[in-house]
């Protein structure tokens, strides 16, 4: 009976321990832009990108490769005010950059710090790209909803 009022007050121990704040529930902690491609002709209809290919600037890992896809979710650098990245559309290529002003903000203990991008901005080369909005936004702190919509 000792053995387990034992085991029953280790348990009971290690159970309470253990605060809220020891466990990040939210993952990923900084967000990712989301783009959504939409027809040129007809602004409100999603359009699939067909053999869509994505990579940063001098890197040569693919986030996407060979999709036909209406809706991406790309990384920017943290560490740089500017990602760029290229998008193939059956091999024609498109350079998108973003430039933003990146300011870590504290979560928690467990989670540690994000990063939320500010100030941010988009240009492109338009080669495939017929035009995109918006061309600035104020923050990017979520990825709930897309940020930037491209027509094609």
């Amino acid at each position: 009976m000792r053995k387990i009022m034992f085991l029953l007050g280790i348990l009971l121990l290690i159970n309470t321990s253990c605060e809220k704040d020891d466990f990040c529930l939210k993952n990923p902690v900084t967000e990712s832009l989301v783009i959504n491609f939409y027809d040129d002709s007809n602004k409100e209809t999603l359009k699939n990108v067909t053999e869509l290919s994505v990579w940063a600037e001098g890197k040569t890992d693919f986030i996407y490769e060979n999709q036909t896809i209406n809706t991406i979710t790309i990384p920017l650098n943290s560490l740089t005010t500017e990602t760029v990245y290229n998008f193939s559309k059956e091999g024609v290529i498109n350079q998108f950059t973003i430039t933003y002003t990146p300011v870590e903000e504290y979560v928690s203990r467990s989670c540690g710090y994000k990063v939320v991008f500010n100030e941010v901005t988009f240009s492109s080369d338009n080669t495939w790209i017929k035009s995109f909005t918006p061309e600035t936004l104020t923050t990017i702190e979520n990825q709930d909803e897309a940020h930037v919509q491209i027509y094609h």
